[in-house]
């Protein structure tokens, strides 16, 4: 891992509930010397990447990414159109619905909806990097992307989040096919306990998978009305937003994804 990798991996642990790291912290979190940490923090802030802020110095992201995003938007407003499809996502099943895309060797949230239909609903973190083996949207990438980055993927140590967990490349294989087979990912607890999800692939104009839909709800409310209901709605989300977004769903795939029920 490079110099400037190493420095920019120091972003992936804010969240929404880490908003401030400070340098000891940041330390225990990264694994590195406490020297390295503060240098690179440095070099980082120095960019607008990062600022200190309170009595403590603490932590965070910095302006630079404001006018990245307004730039980035600006160009490809990906995030706007995806909210209005994941809104019409949401209505329709009554549960969190979200967009995934790839960065990298990295899936991360680009945006989600929540239902108003219960109190009680599935949270997203924003810009949450998400595991490829233990995620209903991982597996729909894993499934249609290029055998080569699949292999990658699955010969990386593969983090057991919770007992459900799948961490053995054979049988996440053996999952792989069964979503090529329907179109359809499902993933039951495998990323956070008592959250089943369903997700489908979506494609560039290249007809390269670079992300999935997803519909994430509680396992005690996933019964067989919801999971038919959800089987349906995703794949015609999916098809969708690709169309919106320039894409080419590959005709094979299409097919499945039409034949969903009405």
């Amino acid at each position: 891992m490079g110099t400037v990798t190493k420095a920019l991996s120091l972003l992936s642990f804010f969240s929404r509930e880490r908003q401030e790291i400070g340098l000891t912290e940041m330390t225990r979190l990264t694994g590195m010397n406490k020297a390295t940490v503060f240098r690179m923090l440095s070099e980082l802030a120095e960019n607008g990447f990062v600022e200190q802020v309170g009595s403590v110095r603490a932590y965070r992201l910095g302006p630079v990414f404001l006018r990245l995003a307004s730039l980035r938007e600006a160009a490809v407003p990906t995030r706007e159109v995806a909210q209005n499809v994941l809104n019409r996502l949401s209505e329709a099943t009554g549960e969190t619905a979200h967009m995934s895309t790839l960065q990298g060797d990295q899936l991360c949230t680009l945006t989600y909806s929540y239902s108003v239909h219960h109190g009680t609903r599935v949270t997203m973190e924003d810009a949450e990097v998400i595991n490829f083996h233990s995620t209903s949207s991982g597996l729909a990438v894993l499934a249609y992307s290029d055998p080569k980055f699949t292999d990658q993927i699955l010969s990386k140590p593969l983090e057991q989040r919770t007992p459900m967990s799948e961490t053995d490349p054979r049988v996440i294989r053996e999952q792989l096919t069964q979503v090529r087979q329907t179109g359809i990912a499902e993933n039951v607890s495998g990323f956070e306990k008592d959250v089943h999800s369903h997700a489908c692939p979506i494609f560039d104009a290249q007809q390269n998978c670079y992300g999935a839909i997803a519909v994430a709800a509680p396992v005690a409310r996933m019964d067989k009305v919801l999971r038919d209901l959800i089987r349906q709605e995703v794949p015609r989300a999916a098809l969708e937003m690709t169309r919106l977004l320039g894409g080419f769903v590959p005709a094979e795939i299409k097919r499945k994804f039409e034949k969903t029920p009405r």
